[in-house]
């Protein structure tokens, strides 16, 4: 099949997340449908969701989303690598999506791609430890990182882009075969 997937909180969901989905639709009239694994109860940062989850996959499938599926607690509750790597492993394991869509706040797949591959390498690692048992936060070690590497250091100070990172660093790793598709985030 080829359904797009969304890895997503909705907390709540707002006017921005029914854009990327009309996008999608707009960018994509043959896909499959769209499948979203949203975090339940709990966000990411480990505090309680604004709107119950029945509420917030209501507001999903009103807003264009086929089908919202839960990501399990243990993944929604954890760092962005996690969230991402959860996200993806799940979505592959279901075996429909040939997609991955996610918004940032840029939508240039090819910086994001090639900062993705640069922080999986060995020296980019090492550094990033370093200054990680140095005391930095892992935004903070990850610019230092990266920033021999030439990478805007604007990139690596938008959470979305991050977390983007982080999609394309799981998909690399855990599913190749499901294509990024990276929509610019739009000011509110």
């Amino acid at each position: 099949m080829n359904a797009i997937g969304i890895i997503a909180e909705y907390n709540p969901f707002h006017r921005g997340h029914a854009y990327q989905l009309r996008e999608l639709r707009r960018m994509y009239p043959d896909a499959g449908g769209i499948v979203v694994m949203m975090s339940g109860s709990f966000t990411q940062r480990g505090t309680i969701s604004v709107l119950d989850k029945w509420m917030r996959a209501r507001h999903a499938v009103i807003g264009g989303a086929d089908l919202v599926l839960e990501l399990p607690f243990v993944f929604a509750c954890r760092s962005a690598q996690d969230f991402a790597r959860g996200g993806v492993s799940l979505l592959a394991a279901l075996g429909i999506a040939d997609r991955l869509a996610f918004g940032a706040e840029t939508a240039d797949l090819t910086l994001l791609k090639k900062t993705a591959a640069l922080i999986n390498a060995p020296s980019v690692q090492e550094r990033l430890h370093a200054q990680i048992d140095a005391g930095a936060s892992y935004a903070a070690a990850l610019t230092r990182a990266l920033a021999s590497e030439h990478i805007p250091e604007e990139l690596l100070r938008a959470p979305n882009n991050i977390l983007a990172l982080e999609y394309l660093r799981a998909l690399r790793r855990i599913a190749p075969e499901i294509a990024p598709v990276a929509l610019a985030r739009r000011t509110a």
